[in-house]
């Protein structure tokens, strides 16, 4: 049995500021609020020092090592027969689907992709295992995808009409 190919295309290089913005927002908070304690509370000053600097180190190494590796996994194509995702961090995860099984494509962007000037594509079909996604692509490309993909899966018969 022949193995599956990657998906030939990346995501945009945007998608590692967007995911290092997203990581620090996520890790800097524990940190600010074990600094504020450990200033506040000179009796636990010695333990919540010792847990700030752990809380530190973990957020920090999040920080700097998430949106490479995410980078280095996420891949995405679309090709007149199928839409293929692949993402993840330590647990990866392929998607496909077939032009005829669409039901729906759609682009969404949070607040932080908009600031970055990404997007996110998600094509759904009547599978359980949920639609096939793929964030961090710029955002007239999203559209453009969202836009071929709706009209092939409209030229098809199938469960797409």
């Amino acid at each position: 049995m022949d193995s599956l190919r990657p998906p030939r295309h990346r995501l945009d290089r945007r998608a590692l500021g967007w995911w290092t913005v997203q990581a620090a927002v996520f890790a800097l908070p524990p940190v600010a609020v074990l600094a504020l304690l450990t200033a506040l509370i000179p009796p636990a000053r010695t333990w919540l020092g010792l847990s700030l600097g752990v809380v530190a180190a973990i957020g920090l190494t999040y920080v700097l090592v998430m949106p490479t590796w995410r980078y280095r996994v996420h891949r995405w194509e679309a090709t007149d027969g199928l839409v293929y995702a692949v993402s993840g961090w330590f647990w990866q995860r392929s998607r496909i689907a077939p032009v005829e099984r669409i039901q729906t494509v759609d682009t969404s962007s949070g607040p932080l992709q908009r600031m970055f000037g990404l997007a996110g594509l998600v094509v759904t079909t009547a599978s359980a295992a949920g639609p096939v996604r793929v964030q961090g692509l710029d955002r007239s490309l999203a559209a453009e995808l969202a836009e071929t993909l709706a009209a092939r899966a409209q030229a098809v018969p199938g469960d797409g009409q």
